[in-house]
């Protein structure tokens, strides 16, 4: 079957990915998961910066997640800061030394060296790569974690955005940032 290939397909562009993580992580001491959780807060908002949103976002354990962004933490990659309004809430972010490596590292760049040499048409790719991840994460009853400017609650009054779930007002720059909240709009 044509969808049994395409699997076995995206199955090994995963595993050539991890390892390359792997590779480039271990001088700073970073398996890939701890650099794909790095990745995820760097884009997400400040609805989907919590420990229970990494973990939902890597599909891992809370407790799972919460032992790595400990390791993080004390990597001096990562820093904490309480919720203004509700003490129970922590937010994360990656620190600037986290972010220079992911300048560096995220997309490694074996992938983008590869994504230019092989001439692909990238907007098809991405178009096609998204239905199937959307439609994956549907079946599977997953979060999507798409961006706010995608999102059926995104309310635009000109230049102005409002949350339309939250009524929170969101800057233009939130609108491009990961929400656990998302659902595709129609």
């Amino acid at each position: 079957m044509a969808g049994d290939r395409v699997f076995d397909l995206i199955e090994r562009l995963g595993a050539l990915l991890r390892s390359e993580l792997r590779r480039l992580g271990a001088p700073h001491g970073l398996e890939p998961v701890l650099l794909q959780a790095l990745a995820y807060l760097a884009r997400a908002n400040r609805y989907s910066d919590t420990p229970i949103a990494v973990a939902e976002f890597l599909g891992l354990t809370k407790g799972n997640v919460s032992q790595r962004l400990i390791a993080l933490e004390k990597a001096g990659m990562l820093l904490r800061r309480p919720d203004r309004h509700d003490a129970r809430v922590v937010h994360l972010a990656p620190t600037a030394k986290a972010q220079a490596l992911l300048a560096a590292l995220s997309p490694p760049p074996a992938w983008r060296a590869a994504m230019a040499a092989s001439g692909e048409d990238t907007a098809g790719l991405e178009a096609g790569l998204t239905g199937l991840l959307s439609a994956l994460q549907r079946a599977n009853g997953r979060r999507t974690f798409g961006q706010c400017r995608g999102c059926r609650f995104l309310q635009r009054d000109g230049d102005t955005f409002t949350c339309g779930l939250t009524r929170d007002p969101l800057e233009p720059g939130d609108t491009l940032l990961l929400c656990r909240e998302h659902e595709a709009a129609a």
